[in-house]
């Protein structure tokens, strides 16, 4: 027999197939588990229930994030396995600066059709992410909206939820004239600056996401696709091992920002006391080559660039000066590159490259 297509089906959002495609969450998630979730993938609500025996007072900490203009290149390359990563991995990091861990991310996936390989892959790219840094990923929304994208396009954001015991918050406060400024290697535009560097790739300079340049040594596209970096568990690596026995004490890491949309100029004040500014000395870290081209080719002022994209820097941690050589060695440890980028000197709350 013939079966009728049901009504909503064919106005575009099909509830079975969805139920089809969610039937493989399970398996996908079993790698995020951590023992403070309770109940299944499915329900009403994700349920956590945290573990308060091991703070004195526990903050908990949450950000919600997307990852903007780069889903344009998973698009036209019909790659969609680290969009996942990269969104999870900027919320940790955005956390991290705080110096708390991850508990829990929750996803949200809005497209026209729902499309199962798409899905299984952005999903799987998520969890892979979770699973990396330790978080629960205990829940999430599909939402299937016909004639609310594009043909073949989607948009994702995310939630996370970590803690950090109120003592041992990181808020810059502590941060003193002369303090080192450290910076982490990132691993190119993360998730910033694509809407620039689009115009400059593909409307300026005319080039493709299969144009291979050498000295990337792989394409436009692969390149621009790099995976947003986590500093999560390098972060709680330091804390740890600089943890005073009194959980009431200062951690050697006196303020972090996470070097993302606004670049220096604007993450960097995010963490800095009213009376004290951070000088950046450019050249004193290894630019990736993305950032070469773009500064030699894009034709965008200088000083823009320093407030658009990373440069290469993805987080920055400010410490004590005699701090610096152990914590550059953790980084080292953890396969992080990391250079002494700039110091603190007085002034109004500002961030200045030069």
């Amino acid at each position: 027999m013939k079966v009728k297509q049901k009504a909503y089906a064919s106005a575009g959002v099909d509830i079975d197939l969805g139920n089809k495609v969610k039937g493989t969450l399970p398996e996908l998630l079993a790698a995020t588990h951590r023992h403070e979730v309770l109940g299944k993938v499915g329900g009403f609500g994700g349920l956590f229930a945290l573990d308060v025996r091991k703070y004195r007072r526990p903050v908990l900490v949450s950000s919600v994030d997307g990852v903007g203009t780069k889903l344009k290149l998973a698009f036209a390359m019909n790659r969609h396995d680290t969009i996942g990563q990269d969104l999870v991995n900027h919320c940790v990091n955005d956390i991290a600066v705080l110096g708390a861990e991850p508990l829990f991310f929750l996803d949200y996936l809005g497209t026209g059709k729902l499309e199962p390989r798409v899905f299984t892959d952005v999903i799987r790219g998520f969890a892979k992410a979770c699973a990396e840094n330790g978080c629960a990923l205990i829940g999430g929304e599909t939402a299937q909206m016909p004639g609310f994208y594009q043909a073949g396009e989607y948009d994702v954001s995310g939630t996370i939820v970590g803690v950090v015991e109120k003592a041992r918050m990181i808020d810059g406060k502590s941060i003193r004239r002369g303090d080192a400024v450290i910076g982490i290697a990132s691993s190119g535009l993360h998730t910033n600056g694509y809407s620039l560097a689009r115009k400059i790739f593909f409307e300026k300079l005319k080039l493709k996401v299969s144009s291979h340049i050498p000295e990337f040594g792989r394409t436009l596209g692969e390149e621009l696709l790099s995976v947003h970096v986590s500093y999560g568990l390098v972060v709680q690596q330091i804390l740890k091992n600089s943890s005073p026995r009194s959980t009431k004490g200062p951690s050697v890491l006196k303020g972090l920002a996470h070097i993302t949309g606004g670049g220096f100029v604007d993450n960097i004040p995010r963490v800095l006391p009213a009376k004290c500014d951070v000088l950046i000395h450019k050249g004193s870290w290894e630019m990736p080559p993305i950032f070469q081209m773009i500064q030699q080719k894009g034709g965008v002022d200088e000083a823009e660039l320093y407030q658009v994209f990373n440069m290469g820097i993805g987080m920055v941690l400010v410490v004590a000066p005699s701090d610096a050589a152990p914590v550059m060695r953790t980084l080292k440890r953890a396969g992080h590159k990391s250079w002494i980028v700039g110091e603190v000197v007085p002034g109004g709350g500002i961030a200045r490259v030069e």
